[in-house]
């Protein structure tokens, strides 16, 4: 009976045939945590006695990087010491954010079964992975038994046909689907994404769509593994490594199938305090700013520069703004100065803070203040996501992001495409 991409790589670290709604102890291939959440990994695996770790892990210092205070700094030894005594990598201060240090690595390949402590693991479906968030409880069992159970989602299909127009991103397109299917419309589900706006996107835009189907409540979500896929994979893995050809069988049953002509789509943006209210940013154009953050696990990568930096370029910040920038990793850093991106940036009168997840979590690197309203590129808007539940947060693509720190209101960038 054909099945699913959940359903084979669940099946795979089973060792038996499963569909969705079966309960399954399965082989995990990969796992990790942040100095969000690796203290308590850390606890409970010396709670637990255990010598050696069954799983391949590594630890990466992201949220509160450099860190901002003594506290911190405790948990950060803490990490380096337990990487230390188990022999595990660790990516320290200025590497960047896990879910682009991780990916970039080579540590996750198309097929693998990942457990991240971070709700944004769902990222690495990106490249084929049935990679999703869990407490750090239970990813420490994975580690001290090298397997873990697993409810094997059902999955929604989602299509996306159409061509996009100049100044529309992948941003707008997760944010108009999670606009129409809501935060609970994929609730402990897989979802599958396809079709020619899908095959003709860069990596860095399945990344983002990936990386925010937790806001649609889901367990995973997967882009086809092709051609770009693999170009991607060459560099990171060599040209030996075996990538698995995942996909989905045909005739596979869904849950739900849903189809989005994007072709009319316009520069979208969500509302505070939900990622599900969401409304074009030119019917927001009286909303003034105070505070624009370019970055993210969701929006940090080259890709997104190259977009904000075509807005910016000789122009400059509007001065009632103040503008933040965060490259996901060293190497998007690195390669965003060779292309002068970073040049732009300052130019215009940004400040490039230290790869790394700070601002977007609120511990450090532009906390807002009370009733300060901030136009980001991250995945979520909840009252004090970034530090301050006085303040108010919209979310946009890098796009819209740079337009609006240039007019110091939320705007369609799309004049300047």
């Amino acid at each position: 009976m054909a099945k699913t991409i959940a359903e084979i790589i669940l099946s795979k670290h089973a060792g038996k045939v499963l569909r969705a709604g079966d309960f399954a102890i399965c082989k995990v291939d990969f796992a990790f945590g942040q100095d969000g959440t690796s203290s308590i990994i850390i606890d409970r695996i010396k709670e637990l006695g255990v010598k050696d770790l069954k799983t391949k892990f590594c630890m990466v210092i992201d949220h509160s990087a450099p860190s901002p205070n003594e506290g911190v700094s405790r948990v950060h030894k803490k990490m380096r010491d337990f990487s230390e005594i188990f022999k595990t990598k660790i990516f320290d201060i200025g590497c960047g954010v896990c879910h682009q240090v991780i990916p970039e690595s080579g540590n996750v390949l198309p097929g693998y079964l990942v457990l991240g402590a971070d709700s944004h693991t769902c990222t690495y479906g990106a490249i084929g992975a049935f990679s999703t968030g869990v407490g750090s409880t239970d990813l420490a069992i994975a580690l001290a038994t090298g397997k873990n159970w697993f409810k094997v989602p059902a999955t929604i299909k989602i299509v996306i046909k159409g061509k996009l127009s100049k100044g529309v991103f992948a941003k707008d397109i997760i944010l108009y689907v999670i606009g129409r299917l809501k935060s609970d419309g994929a609730t402990y589900k897989a979802v599958e994404f396809s079709g020619p706006v899908i095959d003709n996107m860069g990596m860095d835009g399945r990344f983002t769509i990936s990386n925010m189907v937790v806001e649609l409540g889901a367990k995973a979500g997967f882009m086809p593994v092709d051609k770009k896929t693999l170009v991607w994979f060459k560099s990171r893995v060599g040209k030996n490594k075996h990538i698995e050809n995942i996909a989905a069988d045909k005739g596979a049953i869904y849950d739900s199938v849903y189809e989005f002509d994007v072709s009319g789509l316009k520069p979208m943006v969500s509302m505070p305090h939900s990622v599900d209210n969401v409304s074009e940013a030119a019917a927001l154009k009286k909303v003034k700013i105070g505070e624009a953050f370019l970055g993210t696990c969701t929006n940090g990568r080259i890709d997104d520069f190259k977009a904000a930096a075509k807005v910016l370029n000789k122009r400059k910040i509007n001065p009632q703004v103040k503008m933040i920038i965060a490259p996901s990793s060293r190497e998007v850093y690195l390669e965003a100065l060779k292309l002068g991106l970073i040049e732009v940036f300052i130019k215009a009168g940004a400040a490039v803070v230290a790869p790394g997840c700070g601002p977007c979590v609120g511990t450090h690197n532009g906390v807002p203040f009370d009733g300060e309203v901030v136009i980001s590129t991250a995945n979520r808007n909840f009252k004090g996501r970034m530090g301050n539940p006085a303040a108010f947060i919209y979310l946009a693509s890098p796009a819209t992001v740079a337009a609006s720190a240039i007019n110091g209101y939320i705007s369609d960038p799309r004049i300047y495409f």
